[in-house]
Order: structure tokens, then sequence, then C-alpha cells
């Protein structure tokens, strides 16, 4: 059986979630970032005009769109609306998989010995903006790859259907970039050989490709020719990542505990950030000397960053560490996880801080987890 592969992706999301309660709003350039110094984490399609892009320099989106409007944003109201959306999607949908905090796979196949699938997904995408008042589009088609390109080639709030036989007409003439996994520089490096459509990249013999860009050439290669076996999986599928610290000797040793919880929280967002994961809940863990075990948790935005987890789990673990009793035992997990990418986080974030993550995780992925590390979080010899 053909598979039915839905993509769905919130218009503009942060700006649709804006606008929603203040029309002002509505028809004017916007964008959602934070600070002078900060970064574009989205922005709406009047400001695109004017060639405003999502990670951009806030300075620079201003000097090229000096009218547009500038909010900080609110990741406690995306998330809700966020989960708003979800809710509807999963009620309806017999298979779903939410690849961010604002996109969605389903998978329909079959579907249509009871419905039409492309008249069902219309009508799901009408369900989502009559019950959360957001715009979103769709692409259906045979697997993911297609299904997301076909999305961002629909959009503003658009519907589109790429049959089998209508995959390689669709993607043959597109550029490069619109391909999954083809960055900035795989995207340079191709060009410079002349290599800038979708077809002339599918045409390419796969080995040349992968000795070319890596690894991950036979991937792009199979994208490129509209291949992709990749399943829908529900995003609970992974649930949590945490890890523990048992001492060889109880301590009461605060500060090497601050140091120990902070080196945690580093190790286990360099991990989200590796996985594309995004967690919405922080715990605390903690066990005395006497073997009583205390938890505290809390429910935070979207995120993946270090600074952000930190900051909550420094106050978890002040709120839970009352009773001044030596400690066997600190433990720390994330949870209420998501697909998602690190650019989210990024109206609270500068430039600097951006480069700042982006260079250690490239220093950690080549030299290993260990191979940097704040100093905080290094501190760990225990003191009795």
């Amino acid at each position: 059986m053909e598979r039915a592969i839905v993509h769905m992706d919130l218009d503009t999301f942060f700006v649709s979630c804006e606008r929603l309660g203040n029309a002002q709003l509505e028809g004017i350039p916007l964008i959602i970032g934070g600070g002078d110094r900060g970064v574009v984490a989205s922005c709406s399609y009047e400001a695109r005009r004017f060639g405003v892009r999502s990670a951009m320099p806030i300075r620079m989106a201003l000097a090229m769109c000096p009218q547009a409007r500038v909010i900080k944003g609110d990741m406690e109201l995306y998330s809700k609306m966020s989960s708003l959306v979800t809710e509807v999607i999963e009620e309806r949908s017999p298979l779903t998989e939410k690849a961010s905090i604002d996109e969605f796979y389903l998978d329909i196949t079959g579907i249509d010995r009871f419905h039409g699938a492309y008249k069902w997904t219309a009508e799901l995408a009408e369900a989502v903006t009559r019950e959360t008042g957001l715009p979103i589009s769709f692409a259906l088609s045979v697997n993911k790859t297609v299904s997301k390109i076909g999305t961002g080639e629909s959009k503003p709030t658009g519907r589109l259907e790429i049959p089998t036989d209508n995959v390689r007409p669709f993607l043959n003439p597109l550029s490069i970039k619109k391909i999954p996994m083809v960055g900035d520089a795989t995207f340079a490096l191709l060009s410079r050989i002349g290599i800038r459509t979708i077809q002339t990249l599918s045409e390419m013999p796969a080995p040349v490709l992968q000795q070319m860009v890596g690894k991950n050439g036979i991937e792009i290669w199979k994208k490129a020719n509209g291949i992709d076996t990749s399943p829908v999986e529900p995003y609970t599928e992974r649930k949590s990542i945490s890890t523990e610290h048992t001492f060889g000797q109880d301590t009461i040793d605060i500060p090497m505990l601050r140091a120990l919880l902070s080196g945690m929280v580093e190790k286990l967002a360099y991990q989200l950030r590796s996985e594309q994961w995004l967690a919405s809940t922080v715990t605390v863990k903690i066990r005395y000397s006497n073997f009583d075990t205390e938890t505290k948790q809390c429910r935070i935005p979207y995120t993946s960053c270090d600074h952000a987890l930190a900051r909550h789990v420094k106050e978890l673990f002040e709120k839970l560490y009352q009773r001044r009793m030596r400690l066997r035992l600190v433990g720390l997990r994330f949870s209420g996880l998501v697909r998602g990418t690190y650019q989210i986080n990024l109206f609270e974030d500068t430039e600097e801080m951006l480069s700042l993550y982006q260079a250690m995780d490239r220093i950690k992925n080549r030299f290993g987890p260990d191979a940097v590390a704040r100093c905080a979080g290094a501190q760990l010899k225990t003191r009795p």
C-alpha cells in the first residue's frame, strides 16, 4: 500500500500567536526577538519581504526594515498554543509525530478507504484554525521529505498534494537548499561545482556525493530522488533524559554540589541539542544520608540551552535542599520532550551567546562531550 504522509506547519507561529491577542499587529512588519544585540526568532511575511530572516541579528533586521515592530516574545504563550494544536491533531489523527513546537508529521496511510486523504487533511487544517485561531499549511505526499519540502513551497496557509508520479517533477526545479540536511556549507560546496538544483543533484552518482560531503551524502542523494523510508514516530517515544551522581562519601559541600549540578546540566543540554529535543519540565532529585529521597520539579518554556536550564535547576535545588543533612546522591531529569532545535530560544540570546553555543557544540562533536566545559561545572572534587 502506498504511504500517505502529511507535514503540517503553523505559519509564522510566534507571530500568529502574538496577533491573536493584539489585532493592531495585523498586516505590519513584525519581528520576534530579544534586544538590540539579540537575534530574530521569527518574523512576519511583511518583514520577510524586506529580507529579514530567522537567526539574523536584530540590528541587521532593523537596518533592512526600520519600520518593523520588535516584540521580545512569550514562550509560555507559544508552549500553551502548541499544546492546544497538538490536542486538536492527536484527537483526529491515527499516528502523529510532533517534529517541533510548530510542525507535525501524520501517517494517514489507508485513510482514503473511508475518506479522501487530501479532503481529510484539509478538514483537519480547518479544525486547527477554527479551534485555535492559528493559520496552518500542509502538504500530502508519499514520505516525510517530500511532504516537508511541499509545505515550505505551499506557504503561507497553503495546501498541496504531491502524488507519486509528480514527486520528481515537483522536486527537480527546486534549489538544493530546500532539501533537509543541506545547510549553508554543503550548499556552498555543491554550488562551486555547478550543482544548484535538486535534479542535478539527483543525477550525481551517490558514492561521489558521499565522498564530497561525508557520511550524510547517501541520505542527501536519496532525498534528492524523493526516497525516504523513515517512519512517522509518536513524539512521546522518548519521555525524558536524566543523570544521577552517587557520592563515595556523603557530603554537605554546597559549592561542590552546585558545580556538579552545573556540569550535569551542561551534559544533558548538549545531549538535548545533539538529538534535537526540547525539554519542558525540569526535575531535581536529592537523597540524604539516611536514604530519604526528595524531588522537586517545575514546568518551563521549551528549551535546550544551558543557561536557561541551569537557572531553573539552581532555583529548584535551593528550594529542595533545606535540611542541611549530608547528601549521598543528586539527580537531574529533563522531561516533557518534543522534537525541536535550538532556534526557539533565540529571543533570550545575544549573537555572542548563540555563537558560543554553536562553537562549543562543534568542539564537543569533534572531540567528545568532555572536550570543553564551563568552569562552574568543572569543580567537582568533594570535600567531606
